[in-house]
């Protein structure tokens, strides 16, 4: 499970700087993984996740998933991301929530949105990204008159 997991993510956690909380990250990214594609659905090759099972539970189900989705972007923050992802990341989560919370529609959303997964892609493309902008702020400028 832990190559299917990885391989989910556009950018490893081999990609990341060595100052980014590893544990952290394959925290986030199994909290997606039971969220939006723990289950593969019999005869395809589609997978969903609690997020939509929970959202057939009337009322409290999408509101579940959404309180389990925040720990994403708080972790997200703990780990440095910018305040405009994590932005996107909460706006991911309320339209989640919110389509979600539409009886039947929305828990055939739940299943193809996946906000989750979007969320811990934004956040480690950031913090790869990070170790980008960083060795170039490492760099020596040498002034050319």
């Amino acid at each position: 499970m832990s190559d299917d997991l990885s391989a989910a993510f556009d950018v490893g956690i081999d990609d990341l700087p060595d100052t980014v909380d590893r544990a952290a990250v394959k925290r986030m990214q199994l909290v997606a993984h039971a969220l939006d594609e723990s289950v593969r659905v019999p005869g395809t090759d589609f997978r969903i996740g609690l997020d939509p099972l929970l959202g057939l539970l009337p009322g409290t189900g999408d509101v579940v998933s959404g309180v389990l989705s925040l720990y994403i972007v708080v972790e997200s923050a703990r780990l440095g991301v910018s305040y405009a992802t994590l932005f996107e990341m909460l706006a991911y989560v309320g339209v989640d929530v919110a389509a979600g919370s539409v009886p039947v529609v929305g828990d055939l959303f739940d299943a193809v949105w996946k906000a989750n997964m979007r969320n811990v892609s934004l956040a480690l493309d950031e913090l790869a990204d990070r170790d980008a902008v960083g060795s170039q702020a490492d760099a020596v400028e040498i002034e050319i008159e």
